[in-house]
């Protein structure tokens, strides 16, 4: 019996992205039993009460292992993030995005191999928010001292000391363990003091903490404000190795790194708890581009193949990767974002991967 691993295909351009990757996945022999399940609007669809059902939230935590398709969140108001709402269900707390660039069709690559690490379950996306003229609201932002208060809403930020320490800890043994030299604190301590200067504080008395010859041992920690490091990441993709920072500004530093990279289609995620781990791209549903055959699978296919380490399969892994990158070169199955000449479809792209990583075998 092979692996089993919860699949959530989602929804808008989620369900031909996860086709795509399960069409690679098989090239490579990967031994896998899926259990499919639903989220988001996909789920409700279906007769859920929940846009994070149940059964859903049951099988993660059976399996321990989740590939997930895009999920959209309401806009008007419908639901919740059932993104959110399964990380927290699952309790991941730390979330990983890496982004290399690679040549595309016989060009260059900028110098760019770095790898956003996200505190989940804090900050600005964790949800906690208070109705614009609530009671809540109005208390909250007189206690802070803001003049207008009787018709604003409020997004609450905040970190503990212990979520930041184990996204921290997390970090540097994660850059020991795959041979990274530097983790980068970004934030705006200069500004927001309680939240983004504790979170600084406290990843540099867990640097300050490590013993000399321990599981970080090597791994230099410094920091830089998040407006800075943007531009750094467009102006020298080289400065960074690794950047520890909070969602929000993971979420916009990992797609910046991926736009710089050649595209969000390209960048896929993983997100780490106690018990479970949850693999998706970086990009979300495109609802707009849902059944047309275009979308990159890229981003889910790389999604794939950190899931393939993840289960121990680093051989599968790498053929996956290497594959990718050869599609990458070659440039004649690429999808519209990457040859807005002469595009192929999703089903195409995955195809000319799934290609390469079976005659890699």
């Amino acid at each position: 019996m092979g692996h089993l691993v919860t699949l959530v295909p989602g929804d808008g351009i989620g369900p031909e992205v996860t086709a795509a990757a399960l069409l690679v996945l098989d090239a490579v022999g990967a031994d896998i039993d899926w259990d499919t399940r639903h989220l988001g609007s996909s789920a409700l669809d279906r007769g859920e009460t929940s846009a994070v059902p149940a059964g859903t939230v049951e099988s993660a935590r059976r399996t321990g292992c989740v590939l997930k398709g895009p999920v959209s969140t309401s806009r008007d108001g419908g639901f919740r993030s059932p993104n959110t709402g399964l990380r927290r269900e699952l309790g991941l707390f730390v979330q990983l995005r890496p982004v290399r660039a690679v040549p595309v069709a016989g060009g260059s690559a900028p110098p760019l191999d770095v790898v956003v690490v996200r505190q989940t379950g804090e900050d600005l996306y964790a949800g906690w928010e208070l109705a614009p003229g609530s009671p809540a609201a109005v208390e909250a932002l007189r206690a802070a001292g803001a003049d207008d208060v009787s018709a604003s809403g409020v997004s609450l930020k905040a970190f503990s000391p212990a979520a930041v320490r184990r996204t921290a800890e997390f970090a540097l043994r994660w850059a020991q363990a795959h041979g990274r030299r530097r983790v980068t604190v970004v934030h705006k301590a200069t500004v927001m003091r309680e939240t983004d200067g504790l979170f600084l504080r406290v990843c540099r008395q867990v640097a300050a903490e490590r013993p000399g010859d321990g599981p970080t041992a090597g791994v230099e920690l410094d920091d830089a404000l998040v407006d800075n490091a943007c531009a750094q990441l467009v102006r020298r993709p080289a400065a960074f190795d690794v950047l520890l920072t909070g969602m929000l500004y993971g979420d916009v530093l990992s797609d910046l790194a991926a736009a710089v990279a050649g595209g969000v289609g390209l960048a896929p995620g993983a997100a780490y708890g106690p018990d479970a781990a949850v693999f998706e791209a970086a990009h979300g549903s495109a609802p707009r581009h849902a059944g047309q055959d275009r979308a990159n699978p890229m981003g889910l296919i790389r999604s794939a193949a950190l899931m393939l380490r993840h289960l121990g399969d680093g051989e599968r892994a790498a053929r996956v990767e290497s594959a990718v990158d050869a599609v990458l070169a070659e440039g004649r199955d690429l999808t519209y974002d990457l040859a807005p000449g002469t595009p192929v479809g999703t089903r195409r792209c995955a195809e000319a991967i799934a290609e390469r990583a079976a005659s890699s075998g």
